[in-house]
């Protein structure tokens, strides 16, 4: 059986589930919260870009035209190339 861990969008009362093999872009269209953006679902587009405010992810490679390597440092990431690996708060910037 698959690890679910919670989602939060921050400063929102929306929580969905996710889990750790399933990318939190793939979950939220699943729950039907409909928080983020979604776009081509694969990196490219960008519109899914949300900031990891607390919690521990892990990412597929993305588009460094929408997301730099500073970004990605400072936890700035695409929804649909995230894998959550605890319970994590999100807030959507796209």
């Amino acid at each position: 059986m698959a690890i679910e861990h919670t989602i939060k969008m921050f400063g929102q009362d929306i929580f969905f589930q996710c889990k750790e093999n399933e990318a939190v872009l793939a979950a939220m269209k699943r729950s039907g919260a409909k928080t983020i953006a979604a776009g081509c679902f694969g990196g490219g587009c960008g519109v899914c870009k949300v900031k990891l405010i607390s919690g521990a992810a892990t990412y597929k490679t993305m588009s460094r035209a929408h997301i730099s390597t500073d970004e990605e440092g400072r936890g700035i990431v695409l929804a649909c190339c995230m894998f959550p690996k605890s319970d994590i708060e999100l807030e959507f910037l796209g």
